[in-house]
């Protein structure tokens, strides 16, 4: 059996796991690391998903690196954009060498006597077994599962005598040329396929069971060109960046805060895009408050574009089942399809499924309390990425990945062995992810998510500025971080 010993590892080579090599090479000289993948490619999400028009959900000014400028013109990026950046920045830094692909971890172990981890994985490609040891470990998995989607079964679906694809798994070539497409969901998967897919389609319906906040946004920078074209790239792309956090910290704080006011806003907006008399009410005024759940960005107003020509439309309403030619509404009518795209959501999956033990005992995630939303109690060695729900995912990702490196170079400096985070007291809890969007509240009722405090630092923070202001400008140490 083969064995590898590492300092370092890190699962998962996508956004977050070529990041934080990034910043381990910077700022750990020296550590030794590997990176665990278990596809036959870097990349993660933007890999993996292949649906028409596949985009990110936010500005690549604040979903790009904290280090490397994101140079394409457009800030809602296309996923082939985003997976060259990741590869790009893989390569100019000699990441992609320390990449082991095909390597999917199995289990993890943590042993205290010898204060190491132990990974024992499979080979995909032989099936063999091999193992890797290091003293630290970083998870950059993700929160979703890829190999299963969330896919609810529909009444009378072997009836249907067209196809039924989910956009996780998007066939190759898939060909949809004049057909009649009708898109399950609301979510920004959906408002990503429903637009992009009017281009051969001879008509695109999106289902909705309830409306989505939907907010048209200009794909390009915020500021103006002519004001930044004589900078060097480094200070357009900071400059860019600061007035995207701006906009979305200051958006989100005004959702929560004048909710109402937002609810009008966002109500207006809409309006302006969408043919005088368009019913408003029923298709794109949603129940709940602004972030509640996720706010879809539309780049340049596509989704309203593809409305307003006629080759796409909403329809609000229930499933009764589903029928040879299409589907049948609570309603009593009939959406006919040759296509059903079921963007019915992720399936959200903690630390890649793999099973963990400590000295020989298993240790769940559900069971685990998150301390500043990167590491678990009474796990050591050990952090997470987990990015914003309301904001880009890489600007938690960048926090983590350098917090993670000092953990490792005062843990050295001190000439221990081990970090870990300890509480004396009872911690009050609270699910870990505050978020009404379905795929949270399923995975919360499945009991897949560890929980959080009530209170920092055990609180999870969807703050950026409080987070920058805690994790890059505090001392580390407080009375629950312990080095031993």
């Amino acid at each position: 059996m083969e064995k590898n010993n590492f300092d370092v590892i890190i699962m998962g080579a996508g956004l977050s796991g070529i990041g934080t090599a990034y910043h381990l090479q910077k700022e750990c000289k020296g550590k030794s690391y590997v990176i665990l993948e278990n596809r036959a490619d870097m990349g993660g999400t933007w890999d993996l998903f292949k649906y028409p028009g596949v985009r990110s959900d936010s500005d690549m000014f604040t979903l790009g690196y904290s280090f490397k400028p994101w140079t394409y013109d457009q800030a809602i990026a296309d996923g082939s954009l985003i997976l060259n950046y990741i590869k790009e920045t893989a390569s100019e830094n000699g990441i992609e060498e320390n990449i082991h692909f095909n390597t999917k971890i199995k289990r993890a172990d943590w042993d205290s006597h010898t204060n190491t981890w132990t990974l024992s994985c499979e080979d995909n490609a032989s099936g063999r077994t091999v193992k890797y040891t290091s003293k630290y470990v970083i998870s950059c998995l993700g929160y979703y599962n890829y190999d299963k989607g969330h896919r609810p079964e529909f009444k009378g679906e072997k009836d249907f005598k067209g196809e039924i694809v989910h956009p996780q798994f998007w066939p190759k070539d898939y060909d949809y040329s004049g057909k009649k497409i009708v898109v399950i969901g609301s979510g920004a998967t959906a408002m990503t396929i429903v637009p992009s897919m009017t281009d051969k389609a001879e008509h695109v319906t999106m289902l909705q069971r309830s409306p989505t906040y939907v907010a048209s946004i200009p794909n390009r920078s915020m500021l103006p060109q002519n004001l930044l074209k004589n900078l060097p790239i480094t200070v357009q792309y900071n400059l860019n960046r600061a007035a995207q956090i701006g906009l979305q910290v200051v958006s989100y704080n005004l959702c929560q805060s004048q909710p109402e006011l937002m609810k009008w806003y966002f109500r207006q907006h809409v309006k302006s895009q969408l043919p005088k008399g368009y019913d408003i009410d029923t298709h794109f005024t949603p129940r709940y408050n602004p972030w509640d759940e996720r706010l879809c960005a539309v780049p340049n107003g596509d989704l309203f574009k593809s409305i307003r020509s006629g080759k796409a439309s909403v329809v609000t309403d229930h499933i009764e089942k589903f029928v040879e030619d299409g589907i049948i509404l609570e309603s009593g009518k009939k959406l006919k399809a040759d296509v059903i795209v079921t963007a019915t959501g992720l399936e959200l999956q903690m630390l890649g499924g793999i099973k963990t033990y400590m000295d020989g005992k298993e240790f769940r995630a559900a069971e685990g309390i998150v301390y500043k939303g990167m590491m678990i109690k009474d796990v050591p060695n050990f952090l997470f990425v987990l990015g914003y729900t309301n904001s880009s995912w890489t600007l938690k990702a960048d926090m983590v990945s350098e917090y993670f490196c000092k953990l490792i170079n005062v843990t050295e400096k001190k000439r221990k062995k081990v970090f870990v985070v300890k509480s004396d007291k009872p911690i009050e809890k609270e699910p870990a992810l505050n978020f009404h969007a379905g795929y949270v509240q399923r995975a919360i009722q499945a009991g897949i998510l560890p929980s959080q405090g009530a209170e920092y630092p055990w609180k999870l923070k969807q703050n950026f500025i409080l987070d920058a202001l805690n994790l890059k400008f505090r001392k580390l140490e407080d009375q629950f971080l312990q080095f031993s």
